[in-house]
Parts: structure tokens; sequence; C-alpha cells
């Protein structure tokens, strides 16, 4: 019944009427297109036939007398007068056999394999679930990794940022979230990702287990800006299939910074002015609605919880996309590069992250532990420089005593696998618990 149900909703697919143009003008990598107008709408895509194949493209400007088109490839060969096909708003038609493959951001399958299509296509921008409708944030999860299971945990329907330079492990961090999370499905937008990365992170960092339970949406660096912006919103798309059946997603998309640069090249070809440090004013609500669409669903749905991960040269958490994403979510991790050079992974900076699932999510008991430990390892932080110069003088200052005494075993904390959460906060306790250098 599936399968004639499937050929029925692509039969009600079918164009009745074409609609066809002409290429006007090429000019600065934007297309001009007569005779579309009276039928088109900003975000439609179209097809310009090539001498050798066909190019794709989107609408993102209107006029009486022509459509702008920005290409999805490269524009060698065409010319004015090449015919051009509406093909109105894409849609994408997610279905549970998509579990376990690898799609590009058009529900395309990049695996070599025939990809099954679902009963309901929807659109790639579509509207969060309206607020009042929406659950509490659920449960903590278990992740696998004691500093998340404990000082940064995370919950059901939490939204977090991942903050982090390049070479200091966000993408190993990523995939141990994916594999260790606990989630029915999880789904990854790679955007601009460069092309060798794919299969390995597949292959090898994924591995067959973590592939078992997971949809990967990619959009390599050589695609077009146009791709690389929908990945996202295709992978959203995806992980609201699986919400809407009453199932946890985890959501995943690296890096939210391409997302935000790819509707920058797009937004500057289509005449949109640069405001925000070179990102056009529209790069808030961008990053905002995209963010807004993960999170808890409504009473009778699952949700979906999000991990963004956010590119901030030099650990700058005011550059514009850290700023702007960082206001939105329900916490932020940072890894810091001095951390990773000494060897300690995940490199997460505990002092500068932070869940805003806390204290909910931990009994009296285990707050008591999280912010002692936060406090020694803030205390530690302060006088770091003054502790590696020397100028630590012992007994001074009892906490920072209490803290010098306790970071090697909070450090080593940090980097703990773990197998379940009261199993983290016993390593923890532990740690805390630790004896004073010297005695027995």
């Amino acid at each position: 019944m599936d399968k004639l149900e499937s050929v029925a909703q692509r039969i009600a697919q079918l164009r009745l009427v074409r609609h066809f143009g002409r290429v006007q003008t090429i000019r600065a990598g934007l297309i001009g297109v007569e005779g579309l107008t009276a039928h088109a709408s900003v975000g439609d895509r179209v097809q310009i036939a090539l001498p050798e194949g066909q190019l794709g493209g989107e609408i993102v400007g209107l006029s009486q007398r022509n459509a702008q088109v920005l290409p999805e490839g490269t524009i060698e060969g065409l010319s004015v007068g090449a015919e051009v096909e509406l093909v109105f708003a894409p849609r994408i038609s997610p279905c549970d056999a998509w579990v376990g493959r690898i799609i590009d951001p058009l529900g395309q399958p990049l695996d070599g394999r025939p990809l099954p299509q679902g009963l309901v296509a929807r659109s790639f921008r579509t509207e969060a679930p309206p607020a009042v409708t929406r659950k509490r944030l659920g449960e903590r999860l278990a992740t696998g990794l004691a500093v998340f299971d404990t000082i940064l945990p995370l919950v059901a329907g939490q939204r977090i940022g991942l903050f982090a330079g390049s070479g200091v492990g966000k993408s190993t961090l990523l995939s141990q979230m994916a594999k260790g999370v606990q989630a029915d499905v999880v789904v990854i937008a790679m955007i601009g990702e460069r092309g060798r990365e794919l299969r390995e992170f597949v292959e090898k960092t994924m591995g067959p287990e973590g592939m078992a339970r997971t949809v990967i949406v990619a959009a390599t660096s050589d695609r077009s800006p146009l791709i690389r912006r929908r990945a996202a919103w295709a992978a959203m798309s995806v992980a609201e299939h699986f919400r809407d059946q009453g199932k946890h997603v985890l959501f995943l998309a690296d890096s939210i910074t391409r997302f935000a640069e790819a509707h920058r090249e797009i937004a500057l070809a289509a005449g949109e002015p640069p405001s925000y440090r070179g990102f056009p004013p529209s790069v808030s609500n961008l990053i905002m609605a995209l963010a807004e669409r993960a999170g808890p669903g409504p009473e009778g749905t699952g949700d979906i919880t999000g991990i963004f991960s956010v590119l901030v040269a030099g650990s700058d958490m005011e550059e514009p996309v850290a700023d702007i994403l960082r206001g939105t979510l329900d916490g932020h991790t940072v890894l810091e590069r001095a951390i990773a050079e000494r060897g300690r992974f995940p490199a997460v900076d505990v002092v500068r992250s932070v869940s805003r699932s806390l204290p909910d999510a931990a009994t009296a008991a285990e707050n008591q532990l999280i912010a002692r430990a936060r406090a020694a390892l803030g205390a530690y932080a302060e006088s770091e420089l003054m502790i590696r110069a020397g100028l630590y003088a012992p007994g001074s200052d009892p906490k920072l005593d209490e803290a010098v005494r306790l970071f090697p075993q909070l450090d080593d904390f940090a980097a703990r696998r773990s197998a379940s959460t009261s199993d983290s906060f016993a390593a923890l306790e532990a740690a805390l618990r630790s004896p004073v250098r010297g005695r027995a």
C-alpha cells in the first residue's frame, strides 16, 4: 500500500503546465531571466539549458521585467537567450528509510543507492512550532562524556552552541555526541566540509554503529552557496519528520558559521548591503529562525535536541555569528586551543561554558558538587598566570590552595568517558575528595 501511495504522490506532483523563460542578462554572477515574472516567486528554483546539460539556480529577486537568478554552479557556456524552466519552490520528502543514508540538500542520495521518498513533501523553510504549544525541556540525557553528564548537562529539547577554532577537536567531539547521546535518530548537517572528510567521517569517525541511527545531509565546500545554505534547512526538515512521529532527535549542525557565510554570499549578490561586520542584516533572523525550529516539540510530538557548532577565530566570542547564536540558545560550550595543545580532549573550557538547563537538570546534592567544581576551576583560571610564573605562595589564600590541589583531578575528570550519569557524578565526587598533596 505504501508503494501505491508513493506512486500516487509522485503523480500528484507532476506539473500539467510548464513555464519557460529566456536568459536576458548575465552580470556579476546574477542571471536576468525574462518571461517568468507572472508565475515566479522569490525562492523558486529554475533549470537553465546549457550546451551540455542543465544548470540549477534560485530566484533571489524579481522586478516587473525580469527575475534575478543566482546559479548553483559555473555559468561557463551560458549565453543570452538560453531557455529557462521554472520548477517552483523545492520541497523535500523524508522517510524512515533515510536512516543510515547520506543525502544532498535537495534530497538526492550521495551514497550511490536508490533513495525512497516519503509520502509528505516538506518545505525547506518552515515556521517553528507556536511557542505556547511547546513542551518544557525534558529529562537529562546521558552523553558518554563525564563533563556533559555533570557540570554541563544536556537535556531533551535543549539547544547548545559548540564554539571552537579550527583544529581543536570540534568534529571529534560532535561524533562522540552523535554516538553517545541518548536519541532515537541523529540528523547531521555537514555544511561546507572538505570533500575528502565526508567518507572518513562516515566510515572511520561514525562507523557502522553510529550510522545505524543517523541521517547525514552534506554539502561540501565546492558546492554553490545556495546548496550549502540549503543543507541546514534540509537537515532540519528531516529532523522535524522524525520529531512529528514522537521520536527524540539529536540534530548536529557543523557549522552555523559556514551556513551564515553562504547566506552572506547570496544576500550580497542579491543587493543586500553588508552592515554587521560584513554580514547582511538578514543573517540574524536567518540563524535565529533555524535555531527556533529545534527544541521541544508541541504536545504529542517528540523533541529536537540541537548542537550547533560555530567557528570562532582566536576564541573571539563577540564575532557576529557567535554573538547571535549565543543569545538564542540554551547554553554554550567553548573549546579552548590552549587546552587542546596540552593534550586534553575534549578541550572544553568549563569556566567559560554554561548549560542553562541547570539547576533544574540536577538534584540539590549534584548541584552542590557542580558548584564546588566550578568554583575551584574558576579560582584556578583567575590565578593561572601567577601560578605558572611561580608567584603563588601556598597558605596565602585557602580557596586558591584548594583550587590548586583539585585542578589536576578536575582536569583529568573533564577528559573522562562515562558509562552513565551516576558514574560521572561518582567520578566528580571522587575528584573533589582527592587527598591533600603529601598525605596518604
